[in-house]
């Protein structure tokens, strides 16, 4: 385990939540650029909501984009500068709610991305309203009385809904403990690495915490990780394509 911070962050007081699940997933993406040599040709996009605070810690060249659209700007910029290490960083509202659509057609397309999407299971910035990705019986402010399939449909399951596609690299982790954090480390550079080798479109996807949104403590709410979220989303890889 590393215990030095990346240099790549440059940490003048990012403004996330105490125990929120961003800063990890900030400093993953650090090490694993940096493993890779790529800090000087590495351009993520990120979000308008609570991961765009990582512009404040990371020293890397980032670019914000509308609600819901990072994954879209990835792709373009990714186009236009083909030697760029390029990744979108958002969160499961913007991934799977408002940016539906450039989520799916930029996996239909196979564009060469690594999107890396944090699952919360809430909108955080905007005060804990119901996502998608939100768990039956989960109380929100938008769901006072828990989430009700039978009225708000089930919840979004991105392994379920892109396990079947023509992408490179598809997984889930959690970062609930040290060892799911490291292998969580390892899955986002995997797919930095296929994205290197051209393979076409990754997805990591993050199963983290918001302790604000939840009114629990980050003790409590890592425990809540393991013991609910972990029933809903199983973690793992689920598509892993080899280089022809």
């Amino acid at each position: 385990m590393k215990l030095k911070a990346p240099e790549s962050m440059i940490n003048p007081g990012i403004r996330i939540c105490p125990g929120c699940s961003h800063g990890i997933a900030d400093r993953l993406i650090a090490e694993a650029v940096e493993s890779l040599g790529m800090q000087e040709k590495f351009i993520p996009t990120v979000d308008v909501a609570c991961g765009a605070w990582v512009m404040d810690a990371w020293n890397f060249d980032t670019v914000m984009c509308a609600h819901g659209r990072p994954i879209a700007v990835a792709a373009g910029i990714k186009r236009a500068r083909p030697d760029a290490l390029v990744a979108a960083y958002l969160g499961d509202g913007a991934a799977y709610s408002i940016g539906t659509a450039e989520t799916l057609h930029c996996a239909l397309r196979n564009e060469n991305i690594v999107a890396i999407v944090m699952n919360n299971g809430v909108f955080g910035m905007t005060g804990g309203q119901m996502a998608p990705t939100t768990l039956p019986g989960q109380k929100t402010v938008s769901s006072p009385a828990g989430r009700d399939p039978s009225k708000q449909g089930s919840l979004f399951d991105i392994a379920k809904i892109m396990g079947g596609m023509d992408v490179a690299y598809l997984a889930r982790a959690s970062l609930d403990s040290p060892a799911n954090i490291i292998k969580a480390g390892q899955y986002i550079k995997k797919a930095f690495e296929k994205q290197q080798h051209g393979e076409g479109f990754c997805l990591v996807e993050l199963l983290g915490i918001c302790p604000t949104n939840w009114n629990l403590t980050p003790t409590a709410a890592c425990e809540r990780l393991r013991t609910e979220t972990m029933k809903y989303y199983q973690i793992g890889e689920f598509v892993d394509r080899k280089e022809d």
